[in-house]
Formats: structure tokens, sequence, C-alpha cells
């Protein structure tokens, strides 16, 4: 993975605040690579599997207006909480959770209205976008360890704490999140809405004057993004699932593609929360695979 150029920050703080990962943690490498906004897309696909989960989103956004905004602003909470100070993550953390109170959904099934910070579809969420970004960025190349990828999954906790669930009750390693889907799978469907947000990505909206570009290269990025989904989700879609090898190697050439871009280009680009985070905390901690932890992590 290109770093950028030490020169380019300016000298760190005097007593830097680390945040709630830290430079030393899994998190802070993985997400900084650029598959991540292939996982992204690939929990979304994910994420509408759920019904209460999407008539949540359905019911109270027009994601097909807004929707680069709304990715962007998803990017720009992940990165706040990953790279900003740990007031900063808190201060995101606050306002999710503030916005989620305020927002209900009604089941046409039955005609209960739910809260969207139901905590059920708060850990479906959770858990269908750290299974993304863990999948597609070790299907990509990127090197995690199975301990790793276990230490990344216990990091995560963090974040769920953030949005309002209790981290004890969050899987806290890929086992752990394994079992979790196993359970959750019979609640799944592929609903109207679950087919909107499919069709939403398929061709989403953009000027006029990038619609060449979207024909050019949008369905390679939301074709590999909905390959690497799980055999079960390409079922409930309808659709077989390509074999393993097949969905990895679009994945694979995706990577090699997006890492051959300079750090130093990539980190600059919205939301830019890397580039304060080592000016922050000093050009030694820029986010690299040389600088994932080794060794066991300790996972309660």
């Amino acid at each position: 993975m290109h770093g950028a150029d030490p020169s380019s920050y300016p000298s760190p703080s005097p007593d830097p605040d680390a945040g709630l990962f830290g430079p030393d943690s899994v998190t802070w490498q993985l997400h900084a690579d650029p598959i991540m906004w292939i996982a992204g897309i690939r929990a979304l696909y994910l994420q509408a599997l759920h019904p209460r989960a999407v008539r949540g989103v359905a019911q109270n956004s027009d994601f097909r207006r807004d929707a680069w905004g709304r990715l962007l602003r998803t990017a720009s909470f992940v990165g706040r909480i990953t790279y900003g100070t740990a007031p900063d993550a808190e201060a995101a953390g606050a306002r999710i959770r503030g916005i989620h109170r305020r927002l209900s959904a009604v089941d046409p099934a039955t005609g209960e209205r739910f809260g969207v910070d139901d905590p059920e579809l708060l850990l479906w969420v959770h858990c269908a976008e750290i299974d993304s970004y863990l999948h597609v960025a070790r299907r990509s190349g990127f090197p995690l360890t199975d301990a790793q990828a276990d230490a990344y999954v216990g990091e995560q906790r963090e974040a769920a704490r953030l949005v309002g669930l209790d981290p004890a009750g969050v899987p806290g390693d890929t086992a752990r999140l394994a079992r979790y889907f196993a359970e959750v799978r019979p609640e799944l469907a592929a609903t109207p809405e679950a087919f909107d947000v499919v069709r939403f990505l398929t061709a989403p909206p953009v000027p006029a004057v990038l619609r060449p570009l979207r024909a050019l290269v949008w369905p390679a990025v939301a074709g590999t993004a909905f390959g690497a989904l799980p055999p079960y989700a390409h079922a409930l879609y309808g659709r077989d699932a390509p074999p393993r090898a097949a969905a990895d190697r679009p994945l694979r050439v995706a990577g090699r593609l997006l890492r051959a871009v300079p750090a130093a280009v990539r980190w600059r680009l919205p939301p830019g929360h890397i580039p304060k985070a080592v000016a922050r905390l000093g050009p030694d901690t820029r986010p690299s695979v040389r600088r994932l932890p080794s060794g066991e992590p300790e996972v309660p």
C-alpha cells in the first residue's frame, strides 16, 4: 500500500488524542483501504434483505434523490469514528442516536409501528456492514490473518456502542459473527423494498455529464459488490450464486487497481479524515498493512 509523503503533514499535536481505535488497531489500517467503497455497496445489498431494516430506510428517506449524499455521510461517519478524536467520535454517535430516536416505520403485514432504533435492527445493520468490510477486504487481497480478522470484529463493538447497542450483545469475533447470521437468516427476505435497492444500485442517478462514465464503470462496481454476497443472499434475490473463485476474481482486480492510486491522493478525497489524524498524531501513524498488529487478539 502506498504511503503519503511525511513532509506533507505538519508536526503532530503536543498531546494528541488517538481516538477510539488508535493507529495500532486493525480498524485503523483496514478502513483506509479503498476497497471499502465496494464493501459498502455490498453491505447495502445485504442490509436490504432484512424486511424491517429496509422499510425503516424506505419510509424515512428518499435514497433515490440523495443517494450520493447518503453514501458520503455514511463514509464520513465511519471515517470520523475511526480517525477522529474520542470526543469527535462520541459526538458523531450521539448525533446518529438522536436521529434514530425520532424515526419510526410501519410493518405493512401487521400494521405495527416500530422504532428505527430497535436494537435488533441496529444489530443487523452493524453486522451486515462489518461482515461486508471484512469479506470484501480479505477476498480482494488485503492481508488479514484469522486472528486479525477476529480482532477487527472485536474492535467494532465500539462502533456498535456508538449507534446505541450494548457491546456485550454484539459479536466479538468471526465465529460469533457467523453464528449471528445463521440465527437471523430465517428472518430475511427479498421484499419489494429490497428489489428497489437493487434496481437503484444498478444505475444510481448522476448528473447528465457523468452518465457515460457511469455506463462505463458502474456495472463492474455494482456487479463486483453483488457477486461478493453470501450464497443465501443470492438465493433470496432469486439468482444463482457465482462460484467463489469467479466472485473473488473481480475483487482482486479492483483491489489492485484501487490500491495503485497513491494514498496521498486517495486520502485527500472526501471525507478526508485520515490526513487530519496523521497531522494530529504524526507521520509514523499513517495507515498501512505493515502496521497491522500481530499476535492473538484479546477477545472476551
